[in-house]
């Protein structure tokens, strides 16, 4: 009896002891497919539509935002152009005597306010076609579903932008577009008014000789000041009129059909070109690393300096956007 007693309460009382310590130890891939879950890309593809719409709005006023900024910039540096240009009109025809070689040092002086309008307005246009292309592809089909298909192009479009941030345009288009909306008006005026300040003061010109006369600025000939100023204003000229056909902006008010996502396409052949810069550069920099690693401390172990790899291109890892017709 005792012995029975003894088992029974030494046996299984044990054994259910023992196994109700034991705990199923959790597998490689039930431990991957939890911090899966936690990581930042499975909680984007656990968004719902309702915080997809949400980051979306705010995306676009931040876009808004930004190309506002940009546009109160480039109202900045025209009126810079056109205070410059008045007040140096208000002080040569105040006087008689005031010099006539101050318009065209103001020309020149627009011609740099030109050039930095048109550097601002390659960043406008950065921020203003990715507004555009929100409200084109995602906003249109919200508001008209029926009637607007729905296109994925223009998702490709913002993510290949916002990984390789590019400029839309090229530095000719820029100032060109500038030149003709605003500054071909002042060098136009600035240019008459040279031409009948030096003929009224002090007295209107006889002929064309007395005008070439009036013209001399120190030991400069007055031909050479004529020559020079009608170069200077048949080129501009000549700008603004070739550069008419450079359209690659996509713009505030162009319709969808008429720039349809066509900066993308253009990014492919500039990404591809510095990326061949950005290669040689990352090769020569590996090869001053080793040289010097030769001498250093990296020389008696034998080993070389690393470089991340996410610092370089790598030409087989390159991503491509397809466009779609």
């Amino acid at each position: 009896m005792t012995t029975e007693a003894n088992q029974r309460g030494s046996g299984s009382p044990g054994t259910d002891r023992v196994t109700g310590r034991l705990r199923t130890t959790p597998t490689l891939d039930s431990l991957a497919t939890e911090a899966g879950k936690h990581s930042a890309p499975g909680m984007m593809r656990r968004m719902s539509p309702s915080e997809f719409n949400t980051a979306m709005i705010h995306f676009y006023r931040g876009e808004v935002q930004r190309s506002n900024t940009w546009r109160n910039r480039l109202d900045t540096t025209t009126n810079w152009a056109v205070i410059t240009a008045g007040a140096t009109l208000s002080f040569v025809f105040s006087s008689p005597s005031n010099p006539h070689f101050v318009i065209p040092i103001n020309s020149i002086l627009v011609a740099i306010f030109l050039l930095m309008e048109a550097r601002r307005y390659r960043y406008y246009e950065i921020w203003s076609s990715r507004v555009r292309v929100l409200e084109t592809g995602y906003f249109a089909h919200l508001l008209a579903p029926e009637s607007t298909p729905a296109d994925e192009s223009w998702a490709e479009h913002l993510a290949a932008d916002l990984i390789t941030p590019h400029f839309t345009i090229t530095e000719w288009e820029a100032v060109g577009r500038r030149l003709r909306r605003n500054y071909l008006w002042i060098f136009a005026l600035l240019a008459l008014s040279w031409n009948l300040k030096v003929y009224l003061h002090p007295l209107p010109a006889r002929d064309f000789d007395a005008f070439i006369d009036r013209a001399t600025v120190g030991v400069v000939p007055g031909w050479a000041v004529f020559v020079v100023g009608v170069i200077f204003n048949a080129a501009i000229a000549l700008f603004a009129v070739g550069t008419v056909r450079l359209r690659e902006a996509t713009g505030e008010v162009l319709p969808k059909h008429e720039f349809s996502l066509r900066p993308l396409i253009r990014m492919k052949s500039w990404t591809a070109a510095t990326t061949r810069r950005t290669t040689v550069r990352a090769k020569r920099a590996r090869q001053r690393v080793r040289s010097g690693g030769s001498t250093g401390s990296a020389g008696t172990t034998g080993e070389f300096k690393k470089i991340d790899v996410s610092e370089t291109p790598d030409k087989d890892k390159r991503i491509e956007v397809e466009i779609r017709s």
